[in-house]
């Protein structure tokens, strides 16, 4: 895949978040729209596109924990904040490799999922289902199937994990579409399966918009050897 390429040809050892998100839209991954822009006026211009309140994030290979540097920025409500925001995570990059800003629609939801793969060295690619957001590793309430899955193994994932009753009509809000969700589980299998060069993806947050999942961050690894 060219994507992976290319990334290869740089010496890369990771996709940046918005490659990450394009390989996913590939596999069927519903994704959030953003753009990635390389200065300030182009920031303002994709806000200004995708609507305000947007988000801001440093997009690198090399950053992967963009929450700890400071690299984002969330709920910008106006073209002055968005200023303000790039000027700030350009400052605080220092001089890091940067491939430019992503500019994020601000995507809401109560809900946050993670979805992911790892190439375990015995089993093949496994993917990984459960609870998302900045408590997935503090909660580790999570599934594993081995690749690949049919809709039953990924629909029993979902139920396995101790959060599923979130999945379902929840304080108010509609239950989760099972159908895309099955379907992505599914894909996240087949990605691991088709792609020998990606070790491991972590979709976090896949947040419930609705009742329908959007990935709002995502990281490919890659392996170190490999070429597709």
């Amino acid at each position: 895949m060219k994507i992976i390429q290319e990334a290869f040809k740089k010496g890369q050892k990771a996709l940046s978040e918005h490659d990450s998100k394009r390989l996913l839209r590939h596999y069927g991954f519903p994704v959030v729209r953003e753009k990635l822009v390389n200065s300030r006026a182009a920031a303002v211009k994709a806000a200004k596109e995708i609507g305000l309140p947007v988000v801001l994030k440093g997009c690198s290979p090399e950053i992967t924990h963009k929450t700890e540097k400071k690299l984002i920025e969330v709920d910008l409500r106006t073209l002055k904040e968005v200023q303000r925001a790039y000027d700030g995570i350009m400052e605080r990059v220092g001089d890091k490799p940067l491939d430019g800003i992503l500019v994020q629609e601000m995507v809401k939801g109560s809900r946050e999922l993670v979805i992911g793969m790892i190439r375990d060295a015995q089993f093949g690619p496994c993917v990984m289902f459960g609870l998302g957001g900045i408590f997935t590793e503090v909660l580790k309430d999570v599934s594993f199937r081995i690749a690949p899955l049919e809709r039953r193994d990924a629909l029993e994932m979902a139920k396995e994990i101790k959060g599923a009753p979130v999945l379902g009509a929840f304080r108010g809000m509609e239950p989760v579409d099972m159908d895309l969700l099955v379907s992505l589980l599914i894909n996240a299998g087949r990605l691991g399966l088709e792609l020998e060069a990606v070790k491991e993806v972590d979709v976090n947050p896949l947040i419930i918009s609705g009742n329908k999942p959007v990935a709002v961050d995502a990281l490919v690894v890659l392996e170190d050897k490999g070429k597709q």
